[in-house]
């Protein structure tokens, strides 16, 4: 009887599905536990079993990321290019914080397989349906960056706050005294940590609201992108304007 149950399961085994569990999987332990062994047991299947549907862990991680992608909302239909970027942008970035292992595995891909370009493709196309020329559209994309995944690099990779360096064992007063000579060391650095509005659950460090620097950082491109639409800006202009006079 366990037999005729393990064979049905084998049989129900396609790529959706291989992929779906990887996805899942890296979704509980991380992505780097995650390897074809631990999703064959994953699956009740012996390892040899997968390679029918991914050839190597490379082209299951290349699945995983067309798997996740999917799950980024299609840009909306009769609305404008800067509300749309928006919010497709904003779709990216759930679906990353759903899939905490995804930056990862998406800054490390060096294959482009067809979500990939199918995504990058109807992305520059609502800037293009905007009215952006194509010059424009492709600055903007290198400007946008790993901002239509939903991440960017941060500034503050360590914490914001000087004061949190110090382990919370230290003397009150020897705290004090550090902290003073940090804030003399480095004024600006503190200035800025001491304005910062907390947020404990923030990626980007503690004083940081994660999701707001985020969003203030995509507002200010998107209205930098439609002054220069409004413009009718291209490459061409701005480099003889830079070579008529080299300080702009």
């Amino acid at each position: 009887m366990a037999q005729r149950i393990e064979a049905k399961r084998r049989v129900r085994l396609n790529r959706e599905r291989v992929l779906e569990a990887a996805v899942s999987l890296a979704d509980q332990v991380g992505i780097g536990p995650l390897s074809m062994r631990r999703l064959a047991q994953e699956l009740h299947v012996v390892p040899m079993a997968l390679y029918k549907h991914v050839a190597n862990k490379e082209e299951l991680l290349d699945g995983m990321v067309e798997t996740i992608v999917g799950e980024i909302d299609p840009a909306v239909p009769d609305t404008d290019w800067k509300n749309a970027v928006r919010l497709r942008v904003l779709s990216a970035r759930r679906m990353l914080q759903r899939h905490q292992w995804a930056r990862q595995v998406l800054e490390t891909r060096t294959n482009q397989s067809p979500a990939v370009l199918g995504y990058m493709n109807s992305f520059i196309g609502m800037f293009l349906a905007g009215g952006f020329s194509a010059d424009l559209a492709h600055h903007v994309m290198h400007a946008i960056g790993s901002r239509m995944w939903g991440f960017t690099q941060e500034l503050f990779t360590t914490p914001a706050d000087p004061a949190a360096e110090v382990p919370p064992e230290v003397r009150p007063e020897v705290r004090e005294a550090l902290f003073k000579e940090m804030a003399a060391r480095y004024p600006n650095v503190v200035t800025l940590a001491m304005a910062a509005q907390h947020d404990d659950g923030s990626v980007v460090g503690h004083g940081c609201d994660d999701q707001f620097e985020f969003e203030f950082a995509l507002d200010l491109l998107l209205d930098g992108f439609e002054r220069l639409h409004q413009q009718r800006w291209s490459s061409q202009q701005a480099r003889l304007d830079r070579v008529q006079d080299p300080r702009r």
